[in-house]
């Protein structure tokens, strides 16, 4: 079985809808992949039921519209649009925190689930790793998340542990 594949059998359609969302996005100004789906393309993978993405913040309330026609569920919060279809464990989170815009202009090409899809550079995805396992106001869960995310990635990129601070880099170290 592909990736695709098993995602779609565990997830109920998580791979068919993760396709329709990245046929809408490809048709406006540009979007990218970040946080746990972008990290697997780096390291080695781990389960998520989570696509976090970056698209031009102009262009959100017409994807917003979009993803309705194709019978998403969408809700808005403080800080994201969330999308997700009926049927599906997939959860598809559009962040709107203007400090990822800057994002869009670092990505590279991965496969996803079977799509080639623009996905933030390692280094803005460390970034952005840093700035939701930082941020207090997140579920403890959620930031331990980040943080072996974070440890994942320095071990494989010893060059970026300079990003990183102290408490990540000593527990690479200890062993």
């Amino acid at each position: 079985m592909t990736e695709s594949e098993i995602f779609e059998a565990v997830t109920g359609s998580g791979s068919t809808d993760f396709a329709t969302v990245a046929r809408i996005l490809d048709q406006h100004s540009g979007w990218c992949l970040i946080s746990g789906l972008a990290v697997n393309c780096y390291v080695e993978p781990v389960y998520t039921l989570d696509a976090d993405i970056v698209v031009v913040s102009s262009d959100l309330p017409e994807i917003k519209k979009e993803l309705e026609r194709a019978d998403f569920s969408v809700e808005e919060f403080l800080h994201s649009l969330n999308a997700t279809m009926a049927g599906s464990d997939l959860r598809i989170q559009f962040t709107t925190d203007p400090r990822y815009q800057d994002f869009l202009n670092n990505t590279m090409p991965h496969e996803v689930l079977g799509q080639k899809v623009p996905v933030a550079s390692l280094e803005n995805v460390v970034r952005g790793k840093m700035w939701a396992w930082s941020d207090a106001s997140r579920r403890l869960s959620k930031r331990k998340k980040d943080e072996l995310d974070l440890i994942r990635i320095a071990e494989k990129y010893p060059e970026l542990r300079g990003m990183m601070p102290p408490t990540i880099i000593q527990q690479i170290e200890v062993n």
